[in-house]
């Protein structure tokens, strides 16, 4: 099972936190022991590791050969973390990381720091696009990429039909075919005064 889904900068700063599992303790504390455990590896070392440090912030694992895991990969100054425990592959969640980051590229055109601060709701939907429930939903980007546009559409079509000042949107003209927008309506209005 996925327990956690992290991403957090270079510095330590969390972008994106999602635990599957209760916490035992604050979620910046998580970030910062997993932030202390990733950034000091050195780049040749492989993007797994076991982490019992991180029994105290999640809970003991159940086997007594069952440890928390650590699988992360780092894209320019952003590290994807998911933690997870033994019935897990590390390398399908590598694999998943990487349909993610593929996921969010192409909904933001070449991803970056600032889209997931500024969109992180949309990451979040991403997210839950993959991944319910700390187990996997899809891994097919272009499935992903299809429902991520679906419900932006579906969203921006419940914005104009409730909008009454959206310029020519959906709410308007399904009322009645002779009803004008609002700046129809004005513009009408200020070129009669004109004219007169």
């Amino acid at each position: 099972m996925i327990h956690a889904v992290l991403i957090f900068n270079t510095s330590g700063i969390a972008r994106l936190t999602k635990f599957y599992t209760p916490l035992h303790q604050s979620a910046q504390m998580v970030v910062q022991k997993i932030f202390s455990l990733v950034c000091t590896r050195p780049s040749g070392l492989c993007n797994f590791l076991d982490a019992p440090e991180l029994e105290a912030f999640l809970g003991p694992k159940g086997g007594a050969d069952e440890q928390w895991r650590v699988v992360y990969r780092n894209y320019a100054t952003l590290f994807f973390v998911f933690v997870v425990d033994g019935a897990e592959s590390e390398l399908g969640i590598l694999d998943l990381i990487q349909v993610f980051v593929e996921s969010l590229d192409r909904a933001f055109e070449n991803v970056c720091e600032l889209d997931l601060v500024f969109h992180f709701d949309e990451v979040h939907h991403i997210l839950a696009e993959i991944i319910q429930g700390g187990l996997v939903l899809e891994t097919n980007v272009e499935e992903i990429d299809a429902s991520v546009q679906l419900a932006a559409k579906a969203r921006k079509d419940s914005f104009a039909s409730a909008n009454p000042l959206s310029l020519g949107g959906g709410g308007l003209a399904s009322r009645g075919a002779n009803m004008k927008t609002p700046l129809g309506w004005l513009t009408e209005k200020l070129t009669s005064v004109g004219g007169r």
